[in-house]
């Protein structure tokens, strides 16, 4: 049901029956690494390249988020997916393993909440009665396209961003157990004029307010409804940026916990990752492995994710484009 301007509100809640996610050695070392399904110690996955690795990771994670909702991949009506890749090859050639069918989406970083948003959507009108959603990103893949490939060796700005090389997958479902999916919104494109790739928190900053603001002028609560505000891979400068943006809009953003994705993966005390981290499979992992492991265990009982996204190719960059960005929101709760 639309609510307001932007926002769907799901009756029917569906719930998220399985979820499951893939990562990277890296990632492994970091301060979420128990709450992981999978940790692998190669980044090559044994495959010939880092993009066929990045498809290794959303294979696994779609396959093993299926067991766990208990299900065949043969019952699932519907694969939504995306990633970073031109193209979105690694989710498209992902869902040519899986023999499912496909929609492939692109949100940039958004992906994951983008995918989980029209899952539900699609469950809380009965046009489907299982779901997957998944994304994923490689760290030497996405580097390499978007940035520089790591064996060039550049040096990083204290702005840049640690893709994360992982992989998260929710099957939702129109009945089992696990938590509800009741609300999403679907966010506008922002272009605040940064043109500078290694500061992807400073861009996508002010898509994140502004779709967080519209959730709750369409919803007509406060922030408090909530236990944790959680957004997708703003980082340490952006989601200061977001801070400050509340502050000066008079947004009540500290009647709850407002942290970020980016923020919660990496230890920074002894990993270098910059600002903090980005890519599809920050959100989708913190999310589907963490956030949902706190669900559970009745740490969380309301939580909303809210995950960026800057829509930028190599081809815009280039060619001295900005850097549009985009935020989905999606509300989880506990049953």
């Amino acid at each position: 049901m639309l609510k307001g301007h932007q926002s769907w509100v799901f009756e029917n809640k569906p719930v998220i029956r399985g979820a499951a996610t893939v990562v990277g050695p890296f990632e492994g070392q970091g301060p979420l690494a128990n709450d992981f399904d999978i940790i692998h110690g190669d980044l090559m996955l044994e495959e010939k390249s880092w993009e066929k690795a990045e498809k290794v990771l959303i294979e696994e994670s779609a396959k093993l988020a299926i067991e766990n909702a208990g299900l065949t991949k043969e019952e699932v009506q519907f694969y939504i997916g995306g990633d970073l890749m031109n193209q979105i090859i690694s989710s498209s050639f992902a869902a040519r393993t899986m023999s499912i069918p496909y929609l492939g989406v692109f949100g940039a970083c958004s992906t994951s909440m983008e995918s989980l948003a029209l899952a539900a959507s699609l469950v809380n009108s009965g046009s489907a009665h299982h779901v997957l959603a998944a994304t994923g990103s490689h760290n030497a893949s996405v580097e390499k396209q978007f940035r520089y490939p790591t064996e060039y060796g550049s040096q990083k700005p204290p702005t840049a961003q640690y893709t994360v090389t992982g992989a998260g997958a929710a099957v939702v479902s129109r009945y089992g157990s696990g938590p509800a999916v009741t609300t999403a919104t679907i966010g506008r494109v922002v272009d605040m004029g940064i043109t500078d790739p290694f500061n992807m928190g400073a861009a996508m900053a002010p898509a994140a307010v502004d779709t967080i603001e519209a959730h709750f002028r369409d919803l007509q609560i406060e922030p408090g409804y909530y236990d944790l505000i959680v957004t997708g891979d703003l980082a340490k400068l952006g989601h200061s940026i977001a801070t400050k943006l509340f502050e000066k809009h008079n947004f009540p953003i500290q009647q709850t916990l407002f942290s970020d994705c980016g923020m919660m993966i990496y230890n920074y005390e002894t990993q270098s990752v910059q600002s903090g981290a980005s890519g599809c499979g920050c959100s989708a992992t913190v999310t589907y492995g963490h956030l949902l492991k706190r669900i559970r265990a009745g740490e969380l009982k309301r939580l909303l994710v809210v995950a960026t996204g800057a829509l930028l190719s190599p081809l815009s960059f280039q060619q001295g484009e900005s850097i549009p960005c985009i935020a989905h929101a999606v509300s989880i709760e506990g049953q």
